[in-house]
């Protein structure tokens, strides 16, 4: 796998991995959407021990100090998301990486929370929460 790189919008906050990508996926939770001011997001997983980063992160805990996400101080950029439920995986944007083709999403999660309005027409896999053990929904 090549090695991975990305940044904030301003670009104080730099970050790269050489992976491996564990995962990737669009999240239609609504917390995501919240944090994201976006219908969905786009994520990929990574060892939380490979990403090597350049400049300072601010952090925002929520979910009774359970989920951490990361974004830059300065221009506000989400750039991770991080949960006790995966102590080993850090969770980062795909908009932030500097060639986002890197990256195939290969399925939809919690999509039962997905916006009315929002029109899916791919074929990837649709699951209710996340993929751990679940089966996608059928006729989605």
């Amino acid at each position: 796998m090549a090695r991975l790189t990305g940044r904030c919008l301003c670009g104080a906050v730099r970050w790269e991995t050489d992976g491996p990508v564990l995962w990737a996926g669009h999240c239609h939770c609504d917390s995501c959407r919240r944090a994201t001011s976006a219908p969905f997001t786009t994520f990929f997983g990574v060892p939380r021990d490979g990403v090597v980063w350049t400049g300072q992160l601010a952090d925002h805990v929520t979910s009774g100090g359970s989920v951490r996400r990361q974004f830059c101080p300065d221009c506000g950029s989400q750039l991770t998301y991080q949960s006790t439920r995966w102590p080993e995986e850090t969770h980062l944007y795909a908009a932030s990486l500097d060639d986002p083709s890197q990256i195939t999403p290969a399925a939809h999660f919690h999509f039962e929370e997905k916006l009315p309005w929002l029109a899916i027409t791919d074929d990837l896999p649709k699951y209710a929460a996340t993929a751990d053990g679940a089966v996608p929904i059928q006729d989605q």
